[in-house]
């Protein structure tokens, strides 16, 4: 099967002046299968790889317009891809060698070798195919976290996008704001793939995951014997991210002496592992996220203020998809393709009521919550319509909830006045208000939609 497919999809250029030898090796290689392609010259050949997708050459070493081994640079320059096997009527060894160091494939003699050509052909299209497989790979990674993959129309991301893509070509260390769920991830790949660092490590290490002393050894690495179970030396992050980018998210969490130490790095580009005493070096482009308020936080000594200004040289704040509404038609739209072609269903219509739910929602979760809601509305649809009665109770029943008068002596009517008293003192700033009410700020965007509250 591999044979055949190498056989029907390559095509072979013979570069050679003898006409006779030229015919019989296209008659031979053709009878294999392979599409076959001749030029006399240099200056004929070059013009066929300009203008058909050829995979291997076949080319003469002696040509009345040049030497074959120095027109191998011109074809590898421009063609990388293609495979190059030099032929010649007498072997020379300095000739043999130069055509290998300028990337040739085989470099055989005519007549003493002719039994190798077609077994060669075979290999060289094989490693062409592999290339191309790579490369293709290679381009549907990158695409996957290029800018052009971030769903939305709204002024507001389309904002953050051109602040990206401007700061994504520096090496400046960037700050990505914003609730959780609003995508930072998608943002720091995206910066990353479109950097002077593409193809290098992209190494991402969630701050608030693990204990002081764990996420110390992730981040730093550690020699054997550190501490109980360090068995053997292992590579931090920080290590790990050497020549790419160190995505650091949830770095409101990290531990105030920790920070200090990730100053250090910031600021001189060299380390110590836990349990070592030799420093050691590493060249990362950083990139921070955080859903906290790093600026009250320094303020109020829960984040070192040196660190912050170190991280804080540009801040890209990612809207909330609150702050998005006339993109939640086109998200629907994407995760609903999304989750049809994975449930193996065709593409469902969205109602106008499915969608109207969602946009009258307050999206504490953003755009994790919409991509799971439209998930679980996908697999408990039955038609080929999204209805909103596939949606959760709580947001079938969310008009409800919202209009439903209060009492002035219920509990719900006292919250609702102390959120609002304490909305007016910090001036409308949400991240502080929830901090002061000591509650999460998603909780808070909840408590604001159903009380129905306006800032």
């Amino acid at each position: 099967m591999v044979l055949a497919y190498l056989q029907m999809t390559h095509k072979i250029l013979i570069i050679d002046d003898e006409e006779k030898l030229r015919s019989l090796l296209a008659r031979i290689i053709k009878s294999e299968g392979f599409e076959v392609f001749e030029a006399k010259d240099l200056k004929s050949g070059f013009k066929k790889l300009e203008q058909t997708d050829i995979d291997v050459v076949l080319c003469d070493v002696k040509l009345p317009d040049g030497n074959g081994v120095d027109f191998l640079q011109n074809i590898k320059g421009s063609f990388p891809l293609i495979e190059v096997i030099l032929l010649t009527a007498f072997g020379n060894i300095p000739d043999g060698v130069q055509a290998m160091k300028n990337g040739a494939f085989d470099y055989i003699v005519k007549g003493d070798d002719n039994d190798k050509i077609i077994p060669l052909l075979y290999k060289a299209v094989e490693k062409v195919h592999l290339q191309k497989k790579v490369q293709q790979l290679e381009k549907r990674i990158n695409d996957k976290y290029s800018f052009s993959t971030i769903v939305g129309k709204s002024k507001g991301i389309e904002q953050v996008i051109d602040l990206a893509q401007k700061v994504a070509k520096t090496d400046s260390t960037v700050l990505l704001t914003g609730e959780t769920g609003t995508g930072k991830e998608v943002f720091a790949q995206a910066i990353h793939e479109n950097s002077n660092r593409v193809g290098k490590s992209f190494v991402a290490l969630n701050c608030s995951t693990f204990s002081k002393e764990i996420l110390e050894s992730e981040l730093f690495g550690h020699k054997q014997g550190a501490f109980t179970g360090a068995l053997k030396d292992k590579k931090g992050f920080i290590e790990e991210a050497n020549g790419g980018t160190l995505f650091l998210d949830e770095i409101g969490e990290m531990p105030i002496d920790l920070q200090a130490k990730l100053l250090r790095v910031l600021e001189t580009s060299e380390y110590i592992p836990v349990g070592d005493t030799t420093p050691k070096k590493s060249n990362f482009r950083l990139i921070a996220a955080t859903n906290r308020d790093l600026k009250t936080e320094s303020d109020e000594h829960r984040f070192r203020s040196d660190l912050y200004f170190r991280l804080n040289i540009f801040e890209i704040k990612l809207p909330s998809l609150r702050e998005r509404i006339k993109d939640i038609a086109v998200l629907t739209n994407h995760f609903v393709k999304q989750f049809s072609e994975k449930t193996n269903k065709k593409t469902l219509h969205i109602s106008d009521d499915f969608l109207q739910k969602l946009e009258n929602y307050s999206w504490p979760g953003n755009i994790r919550e919409l991509k799971n809601i439209i998930e679980r509305s996908v697999i408990l649809s039955n038609g080929d319509t999204l209805t909103s009665d596939v949606l959760p109770y709580e947001m079938q029943h969310q008009a409800e909830k919202s209009t439903k008068s209060m009492s002035a002596f219920s509990m719900q009517s006292v919250e609702k006045l102390h959120i609002q008293k304490v909305l007016n003192y910090t001036k409308g700033n949400k991240a502080e208000t929830a901090r002061l009410l000591e509650i999460g700020i998603a909780t808070l965007y909840r408590k604001l939609e159903e009380y129905n509250i306006q800032l």
